[in-house]
C-alpha cells in the first residue's frame, strides 16, 4: 500500500514546528525531568500535579509507541521502530533532539510529555527559592525559562499534520489536564512580609 509523499511532508512539517517549539521552550535552560518536579508538585497542599501528570496520556505519549497501533501508523509512515523516531519523538518525548548538555542527569526520555513541554526547560526554575519569586512576581517567568502555556503551544504537535490527529478542542483539553496551585496556597506568597494585606 503506497501513501502519498504529500502525507509524509505534512507530518514531517509538523516535527519541524515542534523542533522549533522545543527550542524555544528551552532556550538556554536545562530540561530536569518530571520526576524532579514531583519533588514538590506531588502533595494535596500543592495541587497534586505530579500525580494528575502521571494519571495523563502525556505521561504515557512515549510508552504508546509501543503499541500495535503505533507500530501500524509507523508502517504506513515508513518507520521501523516509532520509539526510535524522530518523527514521532518529537512530540512524544519532551526535550526530545535537544544537546546532550541540555538534558540534565534526571532527564528521562521515557517519560513522555512531561511538565517541561507545556511549562519550558525547569533547569533555571526548579529551586525552591526561583519558584517562591515567580510566585511573588519578583522574579519574571520567561528570565528563568517557565512558559505559561497556550493553545498555539499545543497545536504545533495537536494538529491536522498528526496521523492519528482526530480534532482538538483546546478549551476541552485545557480543562482535562488543568492542574493549578491552590488558591491558599498563592496567597501565601501574594501576602506581603508580616502576613497582611
Amino acid at each position: 500500500m503506497r501513501h502519498s509523499s504529500a502525507g509524509k511532508i505534512g507530518v514531517m512539517a509538523a516535527c519541524a514546528m515542534f523542533v522549533i517549539a522545543s527550542a524555544a521552550i528551552a532556550g538556554d535552560h536545562q530540561f530536569v525531568g518530571a520526576s524532579k518536579c514531583s519533588t514538590c508538585h506531588k502533595t494535596a497542599a500543592q495541587g497534586e500535579q505530579f500525580p494528575k501528570w502521571q494519571a495523563s496520556q502525556h505521561s504515557k505519549a512515549f510508552a504508546t509507541l509501543a503499541s500495535d497501533e503505533a507500530k501500524e501508523i509507523g508502517k504506513k509512515l515508513s518507520i521501523d521502530d516509532p520509539q526510535k523516531s524522530d518523527t514521532c519523538l518529537r512530540c512524544h518525548v519532551t526535550g526530545h533532539g535537544a544537546a546532550a548538555e541540555m538534558l540534565g542527569p534526571k532527564y528521562d526520555a521515557t517519560e513522555g510529555v512531561g511538565c517541561e513541554s507545556c511549562h519550558g526547560a525547569g533547569g533555571d526554575y526548579i529551586k525552591k527559592a526561583t519558584m517562591e519569586g515567580l510566585m511573588t512576581g519578583a522574579i519574571e517567568a520567561a528570565s528563568v525559562g517557565m512558559v505559561t502555556p497556550d493553545d498555539k503551544l499545543c497545536v504545533t504537535c495537536h494538529n491536522d499534520k498528526s496521523p492519528t490527529f482526530k480534532g482538538f478542542d483546546y478549551d476541552k483539553y485545557v480543562e482535562k489536564i488543568a492542574h493549578p496551585i491552590p488558591a491558599d496556597r498563592k496567597a501565601k506568597y501574594s501576602a506581603p512580609a508580616g502576613g497582611s494585606k
